[in-house]
């Protein structure tokens, strides 16, 4: 069942994205490619087709369950999964339309993704207990699905799009994500959480075919948001709050760089300032994101600093805290 749910998104991902990439490029939905010296186009939006692909992959498996196993289960969770991706989707598809820094304000984009989480927010109606290390349960009551479980989508979702702006950064990050999230929910026998995440990998894989460097195509907020939103949704429902948690430890560093910026007067870019041999130096005097702080560790290390060391780096560092989280919670 996850194997055929999991080729289904892989392979709608793989046929669909060639030809979004044409008509993206003959409409003009396109984005400069900001690490290149030559600021070459790439399709944008294409993250898209990431979200349609997992939707058909979560409703394929729904349908096996349905039709050949014979289960009798509550679909709602399922449902809610392919909603909570459509929604927050939306939110980001209407920002990559409207322009780079000219799409939906800041602060409604953010508050926006908290009404998506309706569906999810159903789906975990009588969800009043959360397990955590050492306090072992906590009972929330309505607070949990009512309160947790918005403030959780709206802050994966939005945190997700933060570690972003190299070819395959956000697609490879999302890939490292739910690959350990996946190792986790099947050595504790979470299957369902399992299926959900092996899902999106193969998702997230189709799309890296085009996203790798050099890009043919970047996710957009469209993808970004879906992906952090979507991996909001696996952890409620798999009750693993603690791992995901710690799963997300990159994302709350780049939180605070971000603040550090913001506290020097600097609403930092993640892109690097482009040198004439190719290479990428860091667009500013401090580190105000991670991939800054991998620009100046691959020049520390090696003499330069590339597009494609900062992608593999970072995902390098996302399979480190995978590593550390399975280690400390299984």
């Amino acid at each position: 069942m996850a194997l055929i749910s999991s080729l289904v998104a892989f392979g709608s991902v793989v046929a669909f994205e060639p030809p979004w990439i044409e008509v993206a490029r003959s409409r003009g939905l396109v984005g400069s490619d900001m690490n290149k010296a030559d600021r070459r186009k790439a399709a944008e939006a294409g993250g898209l087709w990431v979200i349609v692909g997992v939707a058909l992959g979560l409703l394929v498996m729904e349908a096996i369950n349905t039709f050949i196993n014979a289960s009798f289960y509550d679909p709602v969770p399922i449902f809610s999964m392919v909603s909570l991706l459509m929604l927050t989707g939306l939110i980001g598809l209407l920002d990559d339309i409207l322009g780079w820094k000219k799409g939906i304000p800041p602060l409604v984009r953010v508050l926006s993704t908290i009404p998506a989480a309706l569906p999810l927010m159903i789906a975990k109606y009588n969800g009043y207990i959360v397990h955590v290390p050492i306090l072992h349960e906590i009972y929330l009551g309505l607070l949990f699905p009512l309160v947790v479980v918005p403030i959780g989508v709206m802050g994966a979702s939005n945190a997700y799009n933060m570690i972003a702006g190299y070819n395959g950064l956000e697609a490879g990050m999302g890939v490292m994500l739910y690959s350990f999230t996946a190792a986790f929910a099947i050595a504790k026998g979470l299957w369902m959480t399992a299926y959900l995440s092996l899902i999106m990998v193969a998702g997230l894989l189709g799309f890296l075919i085009y996203n790798w460097y050099p890009a043919k195509v970047f996710p957009g907020n469209t993808m970004t948001y879906a992906v952090g939103a979507y991996y909001a949704g696996v952890v409620v429902l798999g009750d693993i709050a603690a791992f995901g948690l710690f799963m997300y430890l990159l994302y709350y560093v780049e939180l605070i760089l971000f603040v550090r910026g913001l506290s020097h007067g600097v609403y930092k870019e993640n892109f690097g300032v482009v040198n004439g041999d190719g290479s990428l130096s860091p667009p500013y005097d401090r580190s105000y994101s991670l991939t800054h702080v991998m620009l100046r560790l691959q020049r520390a290390l090696r003499g330069r600093a590339t597009e494609r060391g900062v992608t593999i780096g970072l995902m390098c560092l996302q399979a480190a805290v995978g590593a550390v989280a399975l280690a400390l919670f299984l």
